[in-house]
Order: C-alpha cells, then sequence, then structure tokens
C-alpha cells in the first residue's frame, strides 16, 4: 500500500514500503517458495509496480527468462544467474510467466550477527545478479533446495528446532551467494575485495547523505584524513568518495521522483538542499536532466537500463 502523509500541507505520496510477513503457522523472518508458488499467491500488479521491501530477496533462476529491476536497473536473468536484492532498494518483477526458479525472502535479524557480517549482508552496493559456475553454482543451488526442503518439513521437528536448521541453512545460503567462488558479477566485474575503511565510510554515507554531502565531514567523524577515505573508495567502488556520496543523493532523489509526486522543493528539502534551484542544478549537473525531465522519461519507460544475465 502506498504510504500518504501530510507534510507541510502538502499531500506526500512515497514510494510503497513492503514489511517482511510471515505466512500463517511459519516462523517470523524467512520464507522459501518456487516462483509458480510466488505466481499463485502474489498479485502480479503489485509484484510489477515498483515498491521498496525491508527484506532480501534472493532468487535463483532454473529455467525461463525474467526481468528484475534494482534501482533502475533492469536485469535479464537466464537459468543459473543469482538475483540478491536488499532491504531499502526499489524493484520490480517483470512477466513471471514461464520462469522457474527458487525464492527466499528473509529479514536480517534472522541470521546471527558473525554471519551477517562474514556474508555483508548490509551492503546495499553489492552487485544485484552473479552467475556462479562449476562446483560454485551446484553448492550453491543445493544449498537453495535444502533450505527449500526443510522450510516445508515443518511437522518433522519442533518448532524452535526447525527454527534453528533453517537459521543455519540460511546462513549457509547466504555465505555461498556473498562468496560464489568463481562467479561472474555483472555489475562490478574486477572490483576489488572492501576494505574497512571503505565498510565504515559507506554506513556513515547510507545514514547521513541527506544531512551532508561533504567528505570532510564524514572524514572527521570516522576519524580518517578525507585522502584515505578516497583512496578506500576508489579502490573498492571506482569512485572517489565525493562522487560516492553524490551517487547516493542522486540515486535517493531518483527514487522519489520516479515512485512519489512530491515536488522538487519538498524532495530538494528531504534531501538536505538549501531550496529547489540548488538540487535541481545538483540533480541536472549529476543525471544529465531536469527532476521534471526525468520524471517524464522514467514514468514513460525510457530509462531503464538493461544488464544481460
Amino acid at each position: 500500500m502506498v504510504k500518504n502523509r501530510q507534510h507541510g500541507g502538502e499531500p506526500v505520496t512515497e514510494i510503497p514500503e513492503v514489511a517482511f510477513s510471515a505466512p500463517a503457522g511459519r516462523p517470523a523472518g524467512v520464507e522459501v517458495m518456487t516462483l509458480a508458488e510466488l505466481r499463485e499467491r502474489a498479485d502480479a500488479c503489485q509484484l510489477s509496480t515498483p515498491h521498496r521491501p525491508g527484506f532480501h530477496h534472493l532468487l535463483t533462476l532454473e529455467s525461463g527468462r525474467l526481468t528484475h529491476s534494482v534501482d533502475f536497473r533492469e536485469h535479464l536473468l537466464t537459468p543459473g544467474d543469482l538475483l540478491w536484492s536488499r532491504p531499502g532498494q526499489v524493484q520490480h518483477f517483470g512477466d513471471l510467466t514461464g520462469a522457474e526458479g527458487l525464492l527466499v525472502l528473509f529479514e536480517a535479524t534472522f541470521l546471527d550477527p558473525s554471519t551477517a557480517a562474514a556474508a555483508r549482508i548490509e551492503d546495499w552496493y553489492g552487485p544485484a545478479v552473479r552467475r556462479p559456475e562449476g562446483a560454485a553454482a551446484r553448492a550453491l543451488s543445493e544449498a537453495m533446495r535444502q533450505l527449500h526442503r526443510e522450510f516445508g518439513a515443518l511437522g518433522g521437528l519442533p518448532l524452535e528446532v526447525h527454527v534453528e536448521v533453517l537459521r543455519h541453512l540460511l546462513a549457509v545460503l547466504v555465505l555461498r551467494a556473498a562468496h560464489p567462488a568463481g562467479a561472474v558479477d555483472t555489475d562490478r566485474e574486477g572490483a576489488c575485495e572492501a576494505s574497512e575503511t571503505y565498510l565504515r565510510f559507506r554506513d556513515a554515507v547510507e545514514r547521513e547523505f541527506t544531512r551532508s554531502r561533504r567528505v570532510a565531514d564524514y572524514a572527521r567523524s570516522l576519524g580518517y584524513a578525507p585522502r584515505t577515505l578516497s583512496r578506500a573508495t576508489e579502490a573498492a567502488a571506482g569512485v572517489g568518495a565525493k562522487e560516492f556520496i553524490d551517487r547516493r543523493v542522486v540515486l535517493e532523489a531518483k527514487r522519489l521522483l520516479a515512485h512519489g509526486d512530491q515536488s522538487a522543493a519538498r524532495i530538494a528539502d528531504r534531501l538536505g538542499f538549501d531550496d529547489a534551484t540548488n538540487f535541481s542544478k545538483f540533480f541536472q549537473r549529476r543525471a544529465g536532466t531536469t527532476p521534471i525531465a526525468f520524471r517524464a522519461a522514467v514514468r514513460g519507460g525510457a530509462v531503464a537500463a538493461v544488464s544481460p544475465g
């Protein structure tokens, strides 16, 4: 459901946010289903409408083809591809007809903290699509299938034991998904291992990008020199620290423009700009178009970059 609220007298339509809802009689925090089950249970219109889930999606495609859009990038999935979309990312499904595979939905809190850290599940900038190959692909497929079998075997164990088995099997799956040996990263080929400096900076930007776009502010709060942040960000993400911050601001602006009805002035205020003029200049410089033109184009389907599976 789209949330509506009053803000300064103006009705604000926000991107629909979807909370995790456990099926009746099932443990909270995780759900596993086939794409055939998803087709039967879900409203196709709801799935195809851009929304922002508050939980993770892990999807493996076994046959057919499927498009899935994550933050303005449309991915064409083919058999063998692994999709991982994360909480807060705006996404929507394409036509599910003929696509077969498995889908795991889970909340970050269902995993133990050590697994969550090792798998870097909070890496919002991680690749959306990977293609494991060889032994890694087989191991990932088996982990997914074993989790699916256990999820369907609710009556075989006491509930508390069943939940712990699911937690351990999900841990195996996300660790394999996060570190699939030999996998092709379709979003960031050649990216190096992220440093602790970069991870701390990335998390700080996620918390504070509406308050500050200055590298010096992040450097001061994190205890680094600005050049240290820029070197770490360049090594991990391929761009400098300032570019990284600006891209995050532009992404949020695009989300709000595409999936809401707020004015440029209201969006400027939400993103920490002094006024709509400064926001419009910033957006046009970074995105190559005005906010109004971007909104018109994306709603007309003109700004989806397709990534081959």
